[in-house]
């Protein structure tokens, strides 16, 4: 049971403006920004893996022209994806109501689960038209997109929305949108745990264990621990309103419901992977 005084935030949320700057009558969004710095960074960093040919081995590895072909791809598959899926996961009631709503990206936002389907589906196009590897394409994308994660869950924290629940941990803050109560920064958590720490366990599977080697492994390794790193946090982060908690369980949320078979997903890339390297090396 919260008592009054613990709802007060010890750590003042740091209220920073959503509009990082005006051109004109044009207002630049710090969430804006931090799609396309998370796009340009992966991208430089993409061609900084193709630029080393001691991590491929036999898998072939697009070229730099076609990885810059692909970056206009991969950012309408984000872009694209992401919306729809927070129409169709997170808020399709509203939009039939009122189908304006749709277009209206403050209500609501993104959603990861349909950017990474929309992600998906450019990949899965482009490789095909450009004679690539698939699972390699998926290995690229997944090496680089906890960079993304990670500067668009900061950008959700400086909007201060997707807040966590109400605690009295001593780092809670009081949210301008989350009324007067002190609540989890989630949103740095996620960007810890999908930004940070998933970069991190990447980067010694690309570069150590040179997993691109056996192509699906990168792709089955991120998989697995963005679902793991989403579940983590949704235990602390606060449901969206017009879905509140599933099953009337008071703790499975939409957020778990679509990361459970993204872990099953992974390892089940992780093993198709080791297989296949299997038959090749026989």
């Amino acid at each position: 049971m919260h008592t009054a005084a613990s709802l007060l935030a010890i750590l003042p949320y740091p209220e920073i403006d959503p509009i990082a700057f005006s051109l004109g009558p044009m207002a630049i969004h710090w969430y804006g920004l931090a799609y396309v710095v998370g796009i340009l960074l992966g991208w430089a960093y993409a061609r900084r893996l193709l630029a080393n040919p001691s991590l491929w081995g036999r898998s072939m590895a697009p070229t730099s022209q076609q990885l810059d072909d692909f970056i206009v791809w991969v950012a309408l598959g984000i872009v694209l994806g992401g919306r729809i899926g927070y129409v169709l996961f997170y808020d399709l009631q509203a939009v039939i109501e009122n189908p304006v709503r749709a277009l209206q990206i403050w209500n609501g936002g993104m959603s990861f689960h349909g950017g990474l389907i929309g992600t998906t589906i450019a990949m899965l196009l482009f490789a095909r038209r450009n004679g690539l590897a698939v699972w390699t394409m998926f290995d690229i994308v997944a090496a680089v997109t906890p960079i993304g994660l990670f500067f668009g869950r900061i950008a959700n924290f400086v909007n201060g929305e997707l807040w966590g629940r109400i605690t009295d941990v001593p780092w809670a803050m009081v949210f301008p949108t989350g009324g007067p109560f002190a609540r989890h920064p989630s949103q740095l958590y996620e960007a810890g745990l999908e930004g940070i720490v998933l970069f991190l366990v990447l980067r010694f599977a690309t570069h150590r264990l040179l997993a691109l080697k056996t192509p699906g492994t990168v792709s089955g390794i991120f998989v697995i621990g963005y679902a793991l790193s989403r579940i983590f946090v949704e235990f602390f982060r606060e449901p969206d309103a017009q879905l509140g908690y599933l099953a009337g369980t008071g703790w499975l949320t939409m957020g778990m419901v679509l990361s459970f078979p993204m872990a099953l997903f992974g390892l089940w890339a992780i093993f198709r992977a080791r297989r296949a390297a299997a038959k090749l090396a026989t």
